[in-house]
């Protein structure tokens, strides 16, 4: 194990391939430890294998399917009691292109279950602790739809309004504890993500991104010091300006009295 230049431990969800499988290489390459769990056990011994021979780090793996409750609570107690653990990565999530026309309520529970319930109790779970260090970090993947709610199936875009919405409260309640969030947005990414969603042709569209490129930006705004970051935004003023006129906005929303127009 190489301790030279060690920076803690990151435990990434979802690691075995795609976006988290480039986190796990990225933080590797930075000098974190990692714990990887996804619920493909050899690709994520492979994966453990070929980064602890190229980086000299310690790769640990946990197989867990983070929609079963017992494997959930697996890995909340590895993040509430494994004081190694200075990042989580909340990576893993599953998505969808249909309508709820064509599509199954027990499928859009499930991916509440990953995309929202799980994400939520591994960060209320490594929260505490980070906490009480005064340090720690939380990345939080979210997606555009997350604000283009339009673009996809309606339950996958409302489950990364949440996630959005949930790392703004983060950073109000353990921002100044020491403790650094950040929620990424990716766009259109080469990924697995498009096959299981439905829509493989994705992988190859014009605007769509690499994982290498989309998590190269993400760790570099993470070191910029954002708090949302949108790898596929060129123009970072047009994020600032929606933001400053949502809170403007919400300071209008309280009052004794109905708006005139609806004469009551």
């Amino acid at each position: 194990m190489n301790t030279a230049s060690s920076k803690g431990t990151a435990l990434i969800t979802g690691a075995s391939a795609g976006i988290g499988a480039v986190y796990a290489d990225r933080l590797a390459k930075r000098g974190y430890d990692l714990i990887l769990v996804a619920r493909n056990g050899d690709r994520l011994k492979d994966l453990a294998a070929r980064l602890a021979a190229e980086t000299g780090r310690s790769i640990e793996t946990l197989v867990a399917d983070l929609g079963d409750k017992r494997s959930l609570k697996q890995v909340e107690n590895v993040l509430r009691e494994d004081a190694r653990i200075t990042m989580l990565v909340n990576n893993a999530g599953v998505g969808s292109v249909a309508s709820i026309l064509n599509d199954d309520a027990d499928e859009m529970e499930a991916m509440i279950a990953l995309n929202i319930t799980a994400l939520t109790r591994l960060t209320y779970a490594v929260a505490p602790a980070f906490v009480a260090r005064g340090a720690g970090t939380i990345v939080n993947l979210s997606s555009v739809v997350g604000i283009a709610v339009e673009m996809l199936n309606g339950v996958y875009s409302a489950s990364k309004s949440y996630v959005l919405s949930f790392g703004h409260t983060l950073q109000r309640d353990l921002g100044d504890k020491g403790v650094r969030i950040q929620s990424v947005l990716p766009g259109a990414t080469a990924t697995d993500f498009w096959d299981v969603a439905g829509y493989a042709p994705q992988k190859t569209g014009v605007n769509t991104m690499t994982a290498a490129d989309l998590v190269d930006a993400a760790l570099a705004g993470l070191d910029q010091g954002e708090w949302v970051t949108i790898p596929g935004l060129h123009e970072p003023e047009a994020w600032e300006q929606w933001e400053a006129g949502r809170r403007t906005i919400s300071k209008k929303f309280s009052n004794a009295k109905p708006a005139a127009r609806y004469g009551v």
